[in-house]
């Protein structure tokens, strides 16, 4: 397998993945971007000069040596197969592939990438859980594209997001989760705003891994590191920033 030749602020999973699988969380740093988009944004939605994207896409594809597939999306949780006729701008919010050479690739700024593959390294998987795919079922519909009847073959990990000490929602949010799962109310905590509450993503996901029979999750651990929103010269933030670039987190089989 070629090396790497990654940005040293980029992450690396530190999780027990298969010898074939790689995987990367790209950070504010390595781009050509300027301004409130310095230095690697990889959004071209978001304002910033269509010119500047291209490049940083391209140092992103090279630097891992694959092709990263970019997703149009929207919240939801529409999963699209990728194979070597997938094109970047498909609409979903996650992605798995069988296929060597592509990358599974979502895009976020406060939003959680989870990146997923199994024991024997066949398959990855890439996810974009803000708290609407959360709540809409994204992670589930990427765990059922594995179709394993014996889910502790899979490993999850976790990238940075907004912490739980920044993310706050209104009420019908914290009863969204807790309808669908009593625990839920642990992870939310009453905010400084009357009527607020702050809710801890990190958690709520990994609760929901553990009710579809995957226990093995590593990476984010809604420690301060972690959050997007704490950290600005790493990670972009839309909830800190309103306009904002995009990191990215990729998975591929070598």
């Amino acid at each position: 397998m070629s090396a790497l030749h990654l940005d040293s602020d980029w992450i690396v999973p530190q999780w027990p993945a298969p010898a074939g699988i790689r995987a990367l969380c790209t950070t504010r740093s390595g781009g050509v971007s300027s301004g409130v988009y310095a230095s690697l944004n990889l959004g071209d939605h978001v304002g910033d000069d269509p010119a500047d994207v291209a490049v940083n896409r391209s140092r992103l594809a090279t630097a891992t040596g694959v092709r990263p597939v970019f997703l149009q999306q929207v919240h939801g949780t529409h999963l699209v197969e990728l194979d070597g006729h997938s094109s970047d701008g498909l609409q979903a919010d996650a992605c798995g592939t069988s296929q060597a050479g592509l990358a599974c690739t979502v895009m976020v700024a406060d939003c959680m990438p989870v990146l997923f593959t199994d024991r024997n390294g066949e398959r990855v998987a890439a996810a974009h859980a803000g708290w609407r795919g959360l709540a809409a079922g994204v992670l589930a519909r990427t765990v059922e594209s594995f179709d394993m009847a014996d889910r502790t073959h899979l490993m999850a990990w976790l990238g940075p997001c907004i912490g739980p000490m920044s993310f706050e929602v209104g009420p019908e949010v914290k009863a969204e989760f807790e309808a669908q799962e009593a625990k839920a109310t642990r992870f939310f905590s009453r905010a400084p705003q009357p009527g607020k509450w702050l809710a801890n993503l990190p958690a709520l996901a990994r609760l929901q891994l553990q009710g579809l029979g995957v226990h093995e999750v590593h990476g984010n651990d809604g420690s301060g590191a972690w959050c997007t929103v704490s950290n600005p010269s790493r990670f972009f933030s839309h909830r800190r920033d309103r306009v904002s670039g995009r990191f990215a987190a990729l998975i591929w089989r070598g």
